[in-house]
């Protein structure tokens, strides 16, 4: 796998990758070109420098330019994107600049497997839905790529099979019902209180029935499993991510959430479902442009029909329907990442198809008047 720099803006391709003796080893950082000044002076220390860092502060962590340099700024350093040969620091003490991009100035981070040798600090990914179909999946790729993990599910005996088939890295299981407001409310606090790098708010119930055939109590629990908990499981979890200058949030939706201006051939009708879905791409959308510039990335994930237990639990029977598996969709969600995609859609080849959605939502959005449209009028 390829080296993937995080930082202030994602850029493609992505720089080779550095060597160990460039990315420093034993809990230590290696500085490119950002300058850091000894403490309560301006006094630079020269780039190349290896600083060392405490892992007990860093623990939970992945390191990002904007993290190191508000660790370093803790401790009582200046950080500055002052280059040797400038005249003057861009920092004075205290204080060091957020609005610089420091992409290639700090540690790297592999989406992959550590490397032998190669010093990085845990990544701790929560994902919602873990005990089958693509929350699973995600489940054993970040264990293989050395995530810790904590699994959420319903089902406790499934919870702890994730948990005994991942021996390599830390799981923590959580046994709660995200339909509900306690099962909400306890695992928004652990996305609040957790140094998270990754959430995956993957859990989801369908119930295919057209409006008025939905109990009032099923389309209660897939308002709160799919819009509710990934909603608030975000908040709870945006805050530190912003604080520490880097996180990444996944929102598992659909293709359906594309389906609205479908006619009424298209069986089953889900319309709570599908809208559920499109506020997930609409909250993704939005969020991601809230929070550029802040190291924190955000992607709605959109698969179409896939293999996993999901349609078997309505009753449906697609066994005959060509099936994406979990393990793909996983692929796709954590390659578009390295991509910078927003909306991710492993199914749709021609990711142009996308780009024209997006264009017309911006273009209706903008061609709208204060005066009345010419149609509406003559009444």
């Amino acid at each position: 796998m390829h080296q993937c720099r995080r930082g202030w803006k994602r850029t493609w391709p992505p720089p080779a990758p550095r060597s160990t003796a460039q990315r420093g080893t034993d809990g230590l950082c290696r500085i490119a070109r950002i300058t850091i000044y000894e403490k309560d002076t301006l006094v630079p220390v020269l780039p190349g420098t290896r600083l060392a860092v405490d892992p007990a502060d860093l623990a939970g962590y992945r390191p990002s330019a904007r993290f190191l340099a508000w660790y370093l700024n803790r401790k009582g350093y200046t950080v500055s994107d002052h280059h040797p040969g400038d005249d003057q620091p861009d920092a004075v003490a205290g204080q060091y600049r957020t609005e610089h991009t420091w992409l290639h100035h700090s540690f790297p981070w592999h989406p992959g497997r550590p490397s032998k040798g190669t010093a990085l600090m845990s990544r701790l990914a929560l994902v919602t839905g873990a005990t089958s179909g693509i929350g699973k999946a995600f489940a054993q790729r970040l264990a293989a790529d050395g995530y810790d993990l904590i699994v959420v599910g319903r089902n406790t005996d499934r919870l702890e099979e994730v948990a005994a088939a991942h021996t390599g890295v830390k799981v923590r299981t959580v046994a709660t019902d995200l339909s509900t407001d306690i099962g909400v409310d306890t695992v928004a606090e652990i996305c609040a209180a957790e140094p998270l790098t990754m959430l995956v708010n993957n859990a989801g119930v369908a119930h295919y029935m057209p409006l008025a055939q939905l109990p009032a109590d099923k389309a209660r629990e897939l308002l709160h499993v799919k819009v509710v908990a990934p909603t608030m499981l975000t908040r709870a979890a945006v805050a530190g991510m912003q604080e520490r200058g880097d996180g990444q949030i996944i929102n598992v939706a659909g293709m359906i959430a594309f389906s609205g201006p479908a006619d009424k051939s298209v069986m089953p009708r889900r319309a709570v479902y599908a809208g559920s879905l499109a506020h997930l791409v609409a909250m993704s959308q939005t969020l991601s442009a809230e929070l550029e510039d802040t190291g924190v990335q955000v992607q709605v994930l959109c698969p179409g029909v896939v293999a996993t237990e999901f349609h078997t639990r309505q009753g449906l029977d697609l066994s005959a329907v060509p099936r994406m598996s979990a393990e793909d969709v996983v692929t796709a969600g954590l390659r578009g990442l390295e991509l910078g995609e927003v909306v991710c859609a492993p199914g749709v080849e021609d990711a142009g198809l996308l780009d024209a959605v997006f264009k017309a939502d911006l273009a209706a959005f903008g061609g709208q008047s204060p005066e009345l449209a010419s149609r509406y009028r003559g009444r």
